[in-house]
């Protein structure tokens, strides 16, 4: 399987940011050397590790309307793919390491859509005398937005790792227990 890197993922993210269709997204995978069938998706979608298509109507009489899946789904795809390369099982990806990272990337991208909104309206009002201390305002809540994002992230991916020793049958140490142990070693 070829990994896709960060900068490329962001790149598709932009490229697909309105959403992408269930023969997109396997194209895309597909180009990327990643191996996904129609049924495949369908399986991700209802055991929760991949997100659900959102219906949009196309312009025009009798076009009816689109199943896309947000952008996202490409980086979400990429980790389970990854995680069953190392052998992992459906049940153990279910359970142990997308249970918060579709919600925390779904908080950013939430996140996202409401700050470009308040710029929007701070554009709209640009004259109004106000504008200056809710233009500041804006910007401390975003910046603790992010703050939160990478600090759930850190949380999320400390309780990975944890996941990932536990499996292979190491015991993750903490500071603590690694004190611990230096001090009874210099006590002896």
């Amino acid at each position: 399987m070829s990994r896709l890197d960060d900068e490329t993922l962001a790149n598709l993210e932009r490229q697909y940011a309105s959403g992408l269709t269930s023969s997109e997204l396997i194209d895309v995978c597909a180009a990327h050397g990643i191996q996904l069938s129609e049924a495949s998706l369908r399986k991700y979608v209802q055991l929760g590790l991949l997100p659900r298509s959102v219906r949009v109507g196309r312009k025009g009489k009798h076009k009816g309307s689109l199943g896309l899946y947000p952008a996202r789904a490409i980086r979400q795809l990429v980790r389970i793919k990854e995680m069953m390369a190392k052998s992992y099982t459906i049940e153990e990806i279910r359970r142990d390491f997308l249970f918060v990272r579709s919600d925390i990337e779904q908080l950013e991208q939430t996140l996202g859509c409401i700050f470009k909104t308040l710029a929007k309206a701070l554009e709209q009002r640009r004259q109004d005398a106000s504008n200056g201390l809710v233009s500041r305002e804006v910007n401390q809540a975003k910046k603790q937005s992010r703050e939160l994002v990478t600090q759930l992230s850190s949380i999320e991916s400390r309780l990975t790792s944890r996941s990932v020793a536990s499996r292979s049958g190491a015991v993750p140490m903490s500071v603590a227990s690694i004190e611990a142990g230096f001090a009874r070693a210099s006590a002896s």
